[in-house]
């Protein structure tokens, strides 16, 4: 693909202080990806990591010409995540935790769908087809809650909106993450990992907008270096809801 050339598939890899894992994770997607018959680039957005996450990104891209890293001060996955999505180039656009948790070939899973006209795929740990694997029954039951609370609160119709692999067209994808209002341009730094809300933001915003959305099961590995801590980020999380739903009611994304 010549560097002026769009790709058919932009992937975006947000990261924290993931120098251990990293490097695999590049791999293994690189290696997937080329084999496919459809052009990609791989952008790691680093979210101002203090380890050597940066430097064994770049060491990456020197290996591999798909890969891009792009360094952010820390402000967290909602804010890293948005940068990463408004400045991939592909037709479809999919942002993919760090971790692998859901392995990167379940894309073949989504990307059908946005060629049928779906704006918006997200894979699922709900439903059937769904696979979770060894995860604690109380992470299980801490999902469960927060989904009753955003269909109580903000968002039915979804079964899980936190799975951190979605797929977007190119232009859903420009539209939606511009509109968003919880960690856009003026998201402050912060001193430690964040989980936030911010895929209700963008759900909820789709659906607003008409925009066509597809939920997809896929297969999803509970890792044990999580960064998720149970009561600060689910706090977070919940502010975030009630903030989509204050946001609306306020007309702030009219």
């Amino acid at each position: 693909m010549r560097p002026d050339e769009r790709p058919c598939l932009s992937v975006i890899i947000p990261a924290y202080n993931e120098a251990v894992r990293l490097p695999q994770t590049l791999s293994t997607v690189l290696s997937y990806l080329k084999a496919q018959p459809y052009s990609v680039e791989v952008l790691v957005i680093d979210d101002g990591s203090t380890d050597d996450t940066v430097a064994l990104a770049k060491e990456a891209a020197q290996r591999y010409p798909e890969i891009q890293v792009i360094e952010n001060d820390h402000r967290g996955k909602g804010y890293t995540v948005r940068s990463g999505m408004l400045q991939g180039r592909g037709k479809y656009i999919l942002f993919s935790d760090a971790d692998l948790a859901t392995p990167i070939e379940e894309i073949e899973k989504l990307l059908p769908h946005l060629k049928d006209g779906y704006d918006v795929v997200i894979g699922s740990r709900e439903g059937q087809g769904a696979r979770r694997i060894g995860e604690p029954a109380y992470r299980h039951f801490m999902g469960r809650v927060f989904n009753f609370i955003i269909r109580l609160i903000t968002l039915g119709g979804f079964q899980d909106t936190q799975c951190g692999f979605k797929a977007f067209t190119h232009q859903a994808a420009r539209d939606l993450f511009t509109r968003a209002q919880l960690y856009g341009e003026d998201a402050q730094q912060i001193k430690e990992a964040a989980v936030t809300g911010f895929d209700v933001e963008i759900l909820f915003l789709a659906v607003k907008y008409g925009y066509k959305v597809k939920e997809i099961p896929v297969k999803w590995i509970y890792g044990t270096e999580t960064k998720v801590n149970p009561l600060k980020d689910s706090w977070r999380n919940f502010k975030d809801v009630v903030s989509v739903r204050l946001n609306d009611l306020a007309g702030k994304y009219d």
